[in-house]
């Protein structure tokens, strides 16, 4: 008789944003009248920029010709994406990544659980807490994670770098020494963001103690602070202890488009001297047949001059709405981060209210969705995320809703 993994069997309960969509729909299913307002879920809602429709257009009407036909992507994506990326995100940054150590994929989320394939079993993980759900999840079906405390909603085997409002939620070295080190920046869901020096920090403290960190920038292009990075790669040292995980979810509204990209420089070696390109090449060429072209040629069409212009008139209007909500909430007197190089709005639940006491709360007397700080992890608790990238409109009747509480 076969068995499950059991790796899988001890993830607690569901994914968070499963969890967050059940009790929702329980609560419209029961009040069929309410209008529900969802600052929950980080799901872009404008539209998808004019030059990246076109660009689809053009390329759909080129697999309708045998010259022009595309199959299979090459492994690591087509060239004209890799080479755009490579000159506009990092040499026009001063930063040393060339085209063959990026690789194409469906998206961010799908490539940060995926890396950790490619290390030990036995390499321990640290990550900052609150943290985005798949970084812990995905190692817990590696089985590097341990046994779960359902009182401390922490893992044994995983190293906690608190993120708190006295740190300015910036983690602290460790006491214990990591082998991989998972940081987002800006971050998700605090909306914090790590200067330039802290990352030197980091990079410098990587390479001291032999530990690879996995960045994820997912929402580099909400930074409108000179002093934050947009790339680990900015920070000497960089190429020989990081992996950059970048996404065009979030700033091109590919969510439902899904593109991705994850560098991996070949100056990157584990301890015995073993290169990580060619390992991830290999899972990525074995395990994925590549993005579709189509895709890619949309998120080429990204870095013309029409979508750039596009894409800042898209970031704008979801900061608009960040400011608006972070001010608004402010106002009212709740203790509330992020919101400044980050969509996200990180808010203090009044007096002593559970982060999942005030989902309910704030549902059942506001109609309105968030998530709760808890879902991100122990230092999460007595937190509470809510997302800039609804409609103006909505996020001011949001406010004046949550006002009236």
């Amino acid at each position: 008789m076969f068995k499950a993994n059991e790796e899988y069997l001890k993830l607690p309960g569901s994914y968070l944003f499963s969890t967050i969509a059940k009790k929702t729909k329980a609560y419209t299913d029961a009040h069929p009248e309410a209008s529900i307002i969802r600052l929950g879920i980080g799901d872009v809602t404008q539209p998808l920029p004019g030059a990246v429709i076109d660009a689809l257009h053009k390329a759909v009407e080129e697999q309708a010709h045998a010259e022009t036909f595309r199959g299979y992507a090459p492994d690591l994506g087509y060239s004209f994406l890799r080479e755009i990326m490579a000159k506009e995100d990092y040499a026009a940054r001063g930063c040393d990544i060339g085209a063959d150590e990026i690789f194409i994929s469906d998206g961010a989320k799908s490539d940060s659980a995926n890396i950790q394939e490619i290390f030990a079993p036995e390499c321990k993980i640290a990550v900052c807490d609150p943290v985005y759900p798949v970084y812990v999840d995905s190692n817990v079906m590696a089985g590097r994670t341990g046994t779960y405390d359902p009182d401390t909603q922490s893992w044994s085997n995983v190293i906690y770098m608190p993120c708190t409002a006295q740190n300015g939620f910036t983690p602290d070295f460790p006491d214990e020494t990591p082998d991989m080190i998972y940081l987002c920046s800006p971050n998700n869901p605090t909306g914090a963001a790590m200067s330039r020096d802290s990352l030197q920090a980091w990079v410098d403290y990587a390479n001291r103690v032999g530990a690879v960190i996995l960045y994820d920038s997912a929402y580099e292009a909400y930074i409108s602070e000179e002093n934050i990075p947009h790339t680990i790669y900015e920070c000497e040292g960089a190429r020989t202890c990081a992996i950059e995980l970048r996404s065009f979810s979030k700033n091109a509204g590919f969510t439902g488009l899904r593109l991705g990209t994850t560098v991996i420089p070949k100056d990157l070696c584990d301890r015995s001297g073993h290169a990580l390109h060619p390992l991830w090449a290999r899972r990525h060429g074995t395990k994925y047949n590549g993005a579709p072209y189509i895709v890619q040629r949309a998120g080429e069409a990204v870095y013309s001059p029409e979508g750039k212009a596009q894409v800042r008139q898209i970031i704008e209007g979801y900061m608009k709405n960040a400011r608006f909500i972070r001010e608004s909430l402010a106002e009212m007197g709740y203790e509330v981060y992020g919101g400044v190089n980050s969509p996200y709005i990180w808010l203090r639940t009044p007096g002593d209210m559970t982060s999942w006491a005030f989902f309910d709360h704030l549902l059942a007397d506001a109609n309105v969705v968030g998530t709760p700080g808890s879902g991100f992890g122990p230092a999460g608790e007595h937190y509470f995320r809510l997302t800039a990238f609804g409609s103006y409109e909505n996020s001011v009747e949001a406010m004046r809703r949550i006002a009236k509480m």
